[in-house]
């Protein structure tokens, strides 16, 4: 077992190079090699900062699914009704808005309970009967998705006022701003669904580096019975992983529907493979154990970067994208085999030398 696997080692040093940190860097240093090579050979739109804040800005949703999904991952787990779950909590909010004489708090307050459904459900059901994840999450995708278009079958977009000014109000980025072609000075923004992610990544990152519930995550998806050993409750904790990322699809459900302005049963779609590519490609392990919420940010930002340059060099079908990201992640799974080898012989190692 790789050391940073052991709940202890969160708190030895400030920062290892372990398989976390490892993987984390790794992803990072792509994403910033890819965005630089965007800038030189690609032209003056990617050397906007506006560009990048767009990228953001379409993808906050994804952050947070992501982030969520990247916790249940730790564990060793799955959940691939994440997007689904999006997806009915965009329908639900549209139709509450439009038709049920609904406001924005009660909007959120209806999002936030249907990802807390889905989480207390799954989690049970996963954790304390001993289901396969997969499967219970499979079924809680096709609910999700059905219940959608039970809903409201057709897409519509939503004309509440005060949900239109949320989802048109931007914050202005000081200095980051570019000239356009009629020499009219245009500020940077983003939109509010960015705050909200990154203030899910910050907390996310804060419980998984420096709490005990962090660090037997991290155990449970190592080494389910030595962390038995340890005296972790392995399913409490199991639970706790997937309650949390069905209440963040819930949240990046509604940012997701702030972003998009409207209810339609097609929206989210994919949004769960993403997240699980975007986790991988940031470092998190489908064996569990290894992870890093600043990785996810990053895997989401990569993944978003190379549609993004994909679409700039003229291969806009969609198979261009589709490869290019299965490349990717061939690539980013090939460099995560190499170093559980490695991290394996060390270990080896070093119990023979004992």
């Amino acid at each position: 077992m790789s050391s940073d696997k052991r709940p202890s080692g969160a708190l030895k040093t400030p920062f290892k190079m372990t398989d976390t940190n490892l993987l984390m860097t790794i992803t990072i240093a792509v994403f910033i090699v890819m965005y630089l090579g965007a800038m030189i050979f690609l032209g003056e739109g990617f050397l906007k900062p506006q560009t990048m804040f767009n990228i953001i800005n379409a993808n906050a949703a994804l952050i947070i699914l992501s982030c969520g999904m990247s916790l249940v991952m730790i564990t060793g787990g799955i959940d691939i009704s994440v997007g689904g779950v999006t997806s009915l909590v965009a329908m639900c909010c549209a139709v509450l808005l439009d038709y049920k004489g609904g406001n924005v708090f009660t909007a959120m307050l209806l999002a936030l309970g249907i990802g807390l459904a889905f989480g207390l459900v799954q989690g049970y059901l996963i954790a304390y009967l001993e289901i396969q994840p997969f499967i219970v999450t499979l079924a809680g995708m096709f609910f999700a998705r059905g219940m959608t278009t039970i809903v409201h079958n057709n897409p519509f977009n939503v004309e509440n006022p005060d949900f239109v000014a949320l989802k048109d109000t931007r914050i202005t980025v000081p200095f980051l701003g570019s000239t356009n072609r009629h020499g009219k000075y245009i500020p940077a923004y983003i939109e509010v669904g960015v705050i909200v992610a990154i203030a899910v990544a910050l907390i996310l990152f804060f419980v998984l580096k420096w709490t005990k519930s962090g660090r037997n995550f991290y155990a449970v998806g190592g080494n389910r019975q030595s962390a038995l050993m340890l005296g972790i409750n392995v399913k409490k904790t199991t639970f706790l992983s997937y309650l949390i990322c069905g209440l963040l699809a819930g949240v990046g459900g509604f940012v997701y529907f702030m972003h998009v302005g409207c209810g339609s049963p097609s929206n989210a779609s994919g949004a769960e493979m993403n997240a699980i590519a975007s986790s991988i490609i940031g470092g998190t392990m489908l064996t569990g154990g290894v992870g890093n919420i600043i990785g996810t940010v990053f895997g989401v930002l990569s993944l978003a970067l190379i549609q993004n340059i994909v679409s700039s060099v003229g291969l806009d079908d969609a198979w261009w994208t589709g490869i290019t990201i299965a490349a990717m992640l061939c690539i980013f799974l090939v460099v995560q085999s190499i170093i559980i080898s490695r991290r394996k012989k060390a270990d080896m190692a070093a119990a023979k030398a004992k």
